[in-house]
């Protein structure tokens, strides 16, 4: 049995440590409010902006479109997005899963070849990647200070130009899709080159295209396609930033939730032992006094 100092000491502990985990989750939960009316207010523009250039491209016979140049996968380029500080459950982890099974699965060739190359969103990513001496081009951590459009953008125009170059044949993006705020989904998304629309997707809604879309273009639907392409990348991209973003913050208030329960859970079990110590201790001064004064009558 424990003595009560120590049982006293750890009860202290804890209580102080379920006193920051509660912070943490209110924090996170005014933080996950912010986040999530972000992802949710940019998500229909970013759809309709994908279906106007998949509809306005479907009557277009091919892009001149340097971003839609579909090479060989020679040179790869992973954008792994992840959050700055930890304690938040298992959420860095799976993006980093994710990430090594896109590297090692898909791009094993590639990264065999030491034409693999990672740009970090987040610290955590950035972290592991270059402790481990992998081909980490570029560190964005600084993003989620001043999280905006403008920001994210410059990224963008960085790795269009890249590929533009052809330095990178294909780039791809993984990140944690945010759900709610107990439900992440890993994904892994190519952004470049643009993928065209599925085929049996162009097949299938046709008619229903013609019958339904009737749009207004000026002053052509190529000059529209060349403008909305690179727009519709760095919409892309910014949306995967701001999903991981409310993602983070969802999975930290999540996690934060469980640690207040396990330390009141532990609390609970430490205030038991400590009141069997106290009793314990308390039974044995009763006993030497009753033996003590039972010895003083015998004498």
């Amino acid at each position: 049995m424990a003595n009560l100092k120590e049982v006293r000491n750890r009860i202290t502990s804890v209580s102080s440590t379920q006193q920051i985990t509660k912070a943490m989750k209110m924090v996170s939960a005014a933080k996950l409010k912010r986040a999530t009316n972000a992802i949710l207010q940019l998500r229909p523009y970013a759809n309709k902006l994908r279906d106007i250039l998949a509809d306005v491209s479907a009557s277009v016979e091919g892009s001149n479109s340097p971003f839609t140049v579909d090479r060989e996968p020679n040179k790869v380029l992973i954008v792994v997005v992840s959050s700055n500080r930890g304690l938040a459950g298992a959420f860095n982890a799976n993006v980093i899963k994710a990430t090594n099974n896109l590297i090692f699965n898909k791009y094993a060739e590639q990264h065999a070849k030491g034409n693999l190359s990672i740009i970090g969103i987040g610290k955590k990513g950035y972290d592991f990647y270059s402790k481990r001496n992998f081909n980490v081009v570029a560190n964005h951590s600084d993003l989620f200070s001043d999280l905006n459009f403008g920001s994210v953008s410059v990224v963008t125009e960085f790795i269009m130009e890249q590929f533009k170059e052809g330095n990178f044949d294909r780039v791809e993006v993984v990140y944690n899709q945010f759900k709610n705020a107990a439900v992440q989904e890993l994904t892994a998304e190519q952004i470049l080159p643009l993928l065209p629309p599925e085929e049996n997707k162009q097949h299938t809604h046709k008619a229903k295209i013609e019958a339904e879309v009737d749009y207004i273009i000026e002053p052509s639907k190529e000059k529209i396609i060349e403008e909305l392409i690179p727009k519709a990348i760095k919409i892309q991209l910014y949306k995967a930033v701001l999903d991981s973003n409310a993602s983070e913050h969802g999975a930290r208030m999540t996690a934060m939730d469980k640690a207040t329960e396990n330390a009141g859970d532990l609390l609970k079990s430490l205030k038991l032992s400590y009141n069997q110590a106290r009793q314990a201790a308390i039974t044995t001064e009763l006993t030497e006094i009753v033996s003590g004064a039972a010895a003083l009558s015998n004498g």
